[in-house]
């Protein structure tokens, strides 16, 4: 497992791919964060990172799927997956390994925007005037978010051997899962609590939970439900691929 993750990582840094994903996610959150005057924390006059946190969800939408595109769908059409599947590794192996270079690239990405949390700090009248455990908060549910996205990006991609196909399906999948449950959930059909359990279902609903500062276990289960669900249909579509 720990061969085909440091295999993957190499892949990500030895090319333009990884470099260009984390530039990607921090200059588009940073624009928002600082410079776009509708969503800028230094326009608003407030200790918050509230218009990150909403904006990164949107940036991961689109960053995420692109960078696990090529995790099977590259090996399915380069042939390569029946050298793969053929070593001496379990599907589960195979699959944890790539899961987890993806996640590593995810943590890249975030860790450079500590610096925002530090800096709103410095800026805050008094210093250090701010929510840090809304914010510590929507770090953890971020995480999650970004998580969930590359476990439903992995199963897109071992379901096609074309990379933009894979890109494509993990933008739809990611997309659905986190905001169309939420459209759902007002349709004039569903009453009576059934709004609110519809609503539940999406991602957006347990990100926006978490990011209030209180970390649900229910809001935990959830994102790891999601994560195991996808995690495993990956690995049921890499094993009808041997048949």
């Amino acid at each position: 497992m720990w061969s085909i993750f440091y295999k993957e990582v190499n892949l990500f840094l030895s090319s333009l791919v990884g470099y260009v994903a984390i530039a990607v996610f921090l200059i588009g959150t940073g624009l928002f964060m600082w410079v776009f005057p509708d969503y800028s924390v230094i326009s608003y006059g407030f200790s918050s990172m509230d218009s990150f946190f909403g904006m990164a969800p949107y940036v991961f939408l689109f960053l995420i799927p692109a960078i696990t595109m090529r995790s099977f769908a590259e090996e399915i059409q380069t042939g390569t997956i029946e050298l793969l599947v053929t070593r001496p590794l379990s599907d589960w192996q195979i699959l944890t390994g790539k899961y987890l270079a993806c996640i590593f690239l995810i943590l890249l990405s975030i860790l450079p925007t500590f610096i925002y949390y530090f800096t709103i700090w410095e800026l805050g009248m008094p210093k250090g005037n701010l929510d840090a455990g809304a914010i510590w908060g929507s770090y953890i549910g971020l995480f999650f978010l970004g998580s969930t996205f590359a476990a439903i990006g992995i199963f897109a991609s071992s379901i096609t051997k074309n990379q933009i196909v894979a890109f494509i399906l993990g933008l739809f999948f990611c997309a659905f899962s986190y905001d169309a449950f939420s459209s759902i959930s007002r349709l004039p059909i569903f009453f009576g609590g059934a709004d609110s359990v519809v609503e539940s279902l999406g991602i957006n609903y347990h990100y926006a939970s978490i990011s209030r500062g209180l970390v649900d276990t229910r809001d935990l289960i959830y994102f790891l439900s999601m994560i195991a669900v996808f995690l495993f249909a990956s690995k049921t579509a890499l094993e009808k691929r041997k048949w």
